[in-house]
């Protein structure tokens, strides 16, 4: 395959300041289609949200399929038996000349080796979230994009939801003043919990993990190992394979600040204009070895930006919720975002919001929309392929998003409040932060 190649220790010194680049700008697509004809795609993972993606781009020519199991393949492929299949997707880029775009669905472990090179191929691409599975692999995908200049979106659909533009229009207009503090918080607890006891509270809201004590057999048609891909080995259980759970192991994902917190830091991330903190800290129970926290706080600290005054931003995992939550009788909705600014407050969650107090805000007209609405979050990375508008979820966006949300995980497992600097990528006071912030990967794997 004529790629590209990214030199993978290099690119900490062709990477510009972390404000280079606009949050919310894209590359110029080099590689459009009339909107009339249809894309050619490659999906990449079909099982689980891979199939739900298949059915959203059906619209479009899918021209490969590429799984780790065979009964999955086998299933995707009655709908589309002409389709190219593959096991390995580093083996589907051998004919890239068939496909003009992919859709990756895999495991986060392996989003960014199956990204990496479509990038290099100049393929548009869209992967699910969160986008990579540690910060330098966000940061090397985000390099790789610039240089692509293709349409890329990242899986956040709520980010194509009129709820958040409207909310992120209300905070950039001034609707309740300079925000200086912010707050999300969901309420899933899946993960590690120190006692039974403690997960109970969770109510019906909490799944305990624990490592499997004993392995399963491979289920056959199933490539045990190609599914491991970079991650360390270890036997097969169907607890580690089995979504939406296998993200709560280390090896394979980052837990629920990483999954989630896609979803809900975007918010605060788009409205606030946010890019890499100051300082993060967190706050939990004590960081198992092998298992991702049902429970934690991340705690971040946010330099001005412009003409925007510092902000601490706070997220709320499982039974954690912001004590102004709970003290300042605001409704106590199971999930939420909570904007704090100097004329008033808006509480906001995927499809709804409020300005508190309501008695203050009754009269109030905000601002005429400015934020274009979207027909759908998979239509906008279609149109965007075929030479339309950028979509607002791309790759330097949500890399950006994706290394905060990861660096929430590094200060938890550090147990240090960690002072950040981007453009090295290191965490200045935490040496052992670098154990977190990339990996080795497994023989026979590199992301080059």
């Amino acid at each position: 395959m004529a790629a590209k190649h990214f030199n993978r220790r290099s690119f900490l010194k062709t990477s510009a300041t972390i404000g280079a680049v606009a949050t919310l700008s894209a590359p110029n697509i080099v590689r459009g289609r009339n909107l009339n004809e249809k894309l050619n795609i490659a999906m990449i993972g079909i099982g689980n949200r891979g199939q739900r993606n298949t059915g959203y781009f059906k619209g479009e020519n899918i021209v490969a399929l590429c799984d780790v199991d065979t009964a999955k393949m086998g299933l995707a492929a009655k709908s589309h038996p002409k389709a190219r299949q593959a096991k390995d997707f580093r083996r589907l880029f051998d004919h890239e000349k068939e496909f003009d775009a992919v859709v990756v669905s895999t495991p986060e472990h392996t989003h960014a080796f199956a990204t990496l090179p479509a990038l290099q191929l100049g393929k548009h691409v869209y992967c699910e979230k969160p986008l990579t599975y540690n910060i330098e692999e966000a940061r090397i995908i985000r390099m790789a994009t610039r240089d692509a200049k293709v349409a890329t979106q990242m899986g956040t659909q709520f980010h194509a939801g009129d709820n958040y533009r409207r909310v992120v229009e209300l905070i950039q207009s001034g609707a309740i003043g300079k925000v200086r503090e912010a707050h999300v918080w969901h309420s899933r607890a899946w993960g590690w919990h120190e006692s039974e006891q403690a997960a109970r509270k969770a109510k019906d809201r909490f799944i305990v993990i624990r490592t499997p004590k004993k392995p399963q057999p491979i289920p056959v048609g199933l490539d045990w190992d190609l599914w491991l891909g970079p991650a360390p080995a270890r036997l097969f259980h169907n607890d580690y394979f089995k979504g939406p759970i296998w993200y709560r192991w280390w090896d394979f994902g980052n837990g629920t600040m990483s999954d989630l917190g896609s979803h809900m830091v975007d918010l605060p991330f788009w409205a606030l204009k946010l890019e890499a903190p100051l300082t993060v800290e967190a706050k939990g129970p004590k960081p198992h070895h092998d298992i991702a926290p049902a429970s934690m706080q991340a705690i971040y600290e946010y330099g001005a930006r412009g003409d925007l005054p510092p902000v601490k931003l706070t997220w709320h995992q499982g039974l954690e919720k912001p004590q102004i939550w709970k003290d300042k009788g605001i409704p106590q909705w199971a999930n939420g975002h909570l904007f704090i600014g100097d004329k008033g407050m808006l509480l906001s969650d995927y499809k709804k919001y409020v300005l508190l107090p309501e008695n203050k805000f009754a009269d109030f007209k905000g601002p005429a929309p400015f934020i274009p609405r979207s027909p759908g979050h998979h239509q906008d990375w279609v149109a965007a392929c075929k030479g339309g508008a950028p979509t607002l979820s791309n790759f330097e966006y949500a890399g950006l998003l994706t290394e905060a949300n990861h660096l929430g995980n590094v200060a938890y497992r550090t147990e240090k409040k960690i002072q950040w600097d981007t453009k090295e990528m290191r965490a200045t006071n935490a040496p052992d932060a670098e154990q977190f912030i990339k990996r080795d990967y497994r023989k026979g794997w590199k992301l080059s």
